[in-house]
């Protein structure tokens, strides 16, 4: 990271932009993105799909997310942060806009699997533009802001979905997200301060790879990795069956309720900028295994029979999840040095993977064993999440991974 007088940091107004740009992007990102969570149920019951095959509606864009972004950052060394995320969120604001038209099941299907793609531009450039832009005491607090509108949109993409399907159907609910999400991506354009730092790189295969086995040299970024497909495999899982169990039996509550359920992602916009500023003065080490600790709880509590005690589970583990995310994901960037790109695909990659592997495969648990057999599944990814952090305690400072030169292109500057 680059420390000296043209860098972004908090207090001015180039912050004020870059934040209120980013907050804008996450958004609009992850209310594209989780919109069809609260809606798995109604497509279970428009479609006859059964749960874990409604989660597909998911699954199958964290999935196709996963692997893009591999590329993603690779392509944005070459083409620029800044046009790679607009050309990411118009796009995406237009495909969930079109998935509210979708006559089948598998059309949707399709539309968002391509929404994937499309999405994969934003989420690990966003990060790389953090890191390059961004003043070491800054980022920190940057990122958690960045999460934070992640978190309102993941919120307000449920909310929105899951509120208006209950009254006009939940075609109505998509369409209207996907407005927010366009009128999100133009505001993101505008304010967004230009790259002063990026430094352009022909598209090199070789020099790719090279970053890619650099970053597995490391002692700590492997387990980093982990520790993202762990974190979002657990919070993913709760949330894509959580509806599916307050509508039923004793419950019974209506689509509107449980969507309203999703506000207690507003939690998120505070325990990730808190936390990631509490890591930033105490040490990564010492407040992360707390987040896995915290969410841990949190998933036991939602086996009590109150429905009070189970949103205070749900409270626990969304405070708990968004925290460690915000820790873990700055700390991939302070750690990677010069692989900051590729670093940020793969730890988004491992992230969203365990969106899509655990939030399918959490399905076949509650069909099996209803809400317990979920409550097992995810408290087993938490346990391993925090056996991690436990071990990272350990784990040496460095100052970013060393990786070898990258093989000189035609026309490349030495």
């Amino acid at each position: 990271m680059t420390d000296d007088a043209t860098t972004i940091r908090h207090g001015t107004p180039a912050f004020r932009r870059t934040n209120l740009a980013l907050f804008a992007a996450g958004l609009a990102t992850f209310g594209l993105l989780y919109c069809v969570q609260p809606l798995m149920p109604e497509f279970s019951r428009d479609y006859g799909v059964s749960e874990a095959g409604a989660a597909l509606s998911l699954s199958l864009t964290t999935g196709v997310l996963a692997f893009a972004m591999l590329f993603a950052g690779g392509v944005s060394d070459a083409q620029g942060r800044k046009p790679v995320m607009v050309a990411s969120l118009l796009s995406s604001a237009v495909l969930v806009l079109a998935s509210a038209a979708m006559p089948t099941w598998a059309s949707l299907l399709v539309v968002r699997t391509l929404l994937g793609l499309t999405l994969s531009g934003l989420p690990a450039v966003a990060m790389t533009y953090l890191g390059e832009e961004m003043h070491a005491d800054s980022i920190g607090l940057g990122m958690g802001l960045y999460i934070s509108g992640s978190a309102v949109g993941g919120m307000g993409g449920r909310l929105v979905a899951g509120v208006l399907a209950d009254f006009f159907g939940w075609r109505t609910g998509v369409a209207v997200v996907g407005v927010i999400g366009l009128a999100c991506a133009l505001a993101f354009w505008r304010a967004l301060p230009p790259s002063r730092h990026f430094v352009r790189q022909p598209w090199n295969a070789r020099a790719l790879a090279a970053r890619f086995a650099g970053m597995f040299r490391d002692h700590g970024l492997p387990w980093l990795f982990a520790e993202g497909f762990l974190l979002l495999g657990a919070f993913v899982t709760v949330y894509n069956y959580l509806g599916y169990r307050l509508l039923a039996p004793p419950y019974n509550l209506s689509q509107a309720v449980v969507g309203l359920i999703f506000g207690i992602y507003l939690i998120g916009t505070f325990s990730s900028a808190w936390m990631g500023h509490l890591a930033g003065k105490l040490g990564r080490r010492k407040v992360l295994w707390t987040a896995l600790a915290l969410m841990l709880a949190g998933v036991l509590l939602t086996l009590a029979t109150s429905l009070w005690l189970v949103a205070l589970g749900i409270v626990a583990v969304t405070f708990g999840f968004f925290g460690g995310h915000s820790i873990v994901s700055s700390w991939v960037g302070r750690r990677a040095g010069a692989a900051k790109a590729q670093a940020s695909s793969m730890y988004l990659f491992c992230y969203y993977m365990g969106s899509s592997v655990a939030g399918a495969s959490g399905g076949l648990f509650y069909a099996a064993h209803g809400w317990s057999g979920v409550v097992v599944f995810v408290g087993a990814l938490v346990l391993a999440g925090l056996a991690i952090a436990l071990g990272l305690i350990r784990l040496k400072p460095l100052t970013g991974v060393a990786t070898p030169p990258a093989p000189m292109s035609k026309g490349a500057m030495p």
